[in-house]
């Protein structure tokens, strides 16, 4: 059965593409059919992070409009097997998404394409392409970093979760979420600079499926075209690992949380 995940934060910048991008690869690599959509018409960047912008020939909104099928708007990643990418529209604005367009790609991935999961990268805000990618959505992955306007949001876009999806408003209540926090840096938590983990699952109070270090590898992997996932040599890299294990169901320990004391060559040359 396909399984429809909105990857969404109220917050822009948060790392919502670079953990759909992430995500949607690592599921992949398990063997997992897995189709990732950009839902952000008008600004999109899954296609960069993905490394594929120069292969985009129909998008989104044409598959919407008839003007391509499924088939011919879809990338496959020529890194992964398994592993297809749809992008957002440039020209288009939100105005073009509609409930029937989205759920007509969405019927299109499942049957047609056998998708075992379709990953849903929501804009930022509580605007149209927002309300579009979640409102089909199975269950969510919601993106925060810890600090407070950060998490705020997040916690506002979980009750629009709660109230403003199919399900709910089929009487199914609230869909599954859980909470990926990125950015985290144990060294500025201990100064007091940004909210703990503890903090965040305090005030939103939904599973934590991972932490994302600070990293500069999820700027470089983003300027390469490639989703951090597969830099496996990064702290950044890892802990997506370890996140997709546990959405899949495996219990693995957090990791990254707690300051790791440098050797002596790393506090001499501010290793990473």
């Amino acid at each position: 059965m396909t399984r429809i995940v909105v990857v969404t934060s109220g917050k822009g910048g948060v790392g919502k593409t670079t953990t759909s991008a992430a995500l949607a690869t690592g599921l992949a690599l398990r063997g997992f059919r897995t189709a990732v959509i950009d839902f952000d018409v008008g600004l999109r960047n899954l296609d960069l992070i993905m490394g594929c912008e120069r292969r985009v020939v129909y998008d989104l909104v044409n598959v919407i409009n008839g003007d391509a099928n499924i088939r011919q708007a879809l990338i496959k990643d020529k890194r992964v097997d398994n592993l297809f990418i749809l992008p957002a529209s440039q020209t288009r604005d939100k105005d073009a998404l509609t409930q029937e367009g989205v759920e007509k790609v969405l019927n299109a991935l499942r049957d047609d394409m056998a998708m075992d999961f379709i990953i849903c990268d929501s804009p930022a805000g509580i605007e149209k392409g927002a309300l579009m990618a979640a409102y089909f959505a199975d269950e969510a992955v919601v993106v925060t970093n810890p600090e407070v306007s950060s998490v705020r949001d997040s916690d506002r876009m979980l009750g629009i979760l709660a109230s403003k999806t199919r399900i709910a408003e089929q009487g199914g209540g609230d869909i599954p979420a859980r909470l990926l926090l990125t950015r985290y840096s144990p060294e500025r938590v201990m100064r007091g600079e940004m909210l703990s983990v503890e903090d965040v699952q305090d005030i939103l109070a939904v599973e934590l499926l991972g932490v994302i270090p600070e990293s500069q590898a999820v700027l470089s992997a983003s300027n390469a075209g490639s989703p951090v996932i597969l830099d496996t040599d990064s702290d950044a890299g890892q802990a997506y690992l370890d996140a997709v294990a546990r959405f899949l169901g495996e219990d693995l320990p957090h990791r990254f949380l707690t300051t790791g004391k440098k050797g002596l060559l790393g506090r001499l040359f501010g290793g990473q």
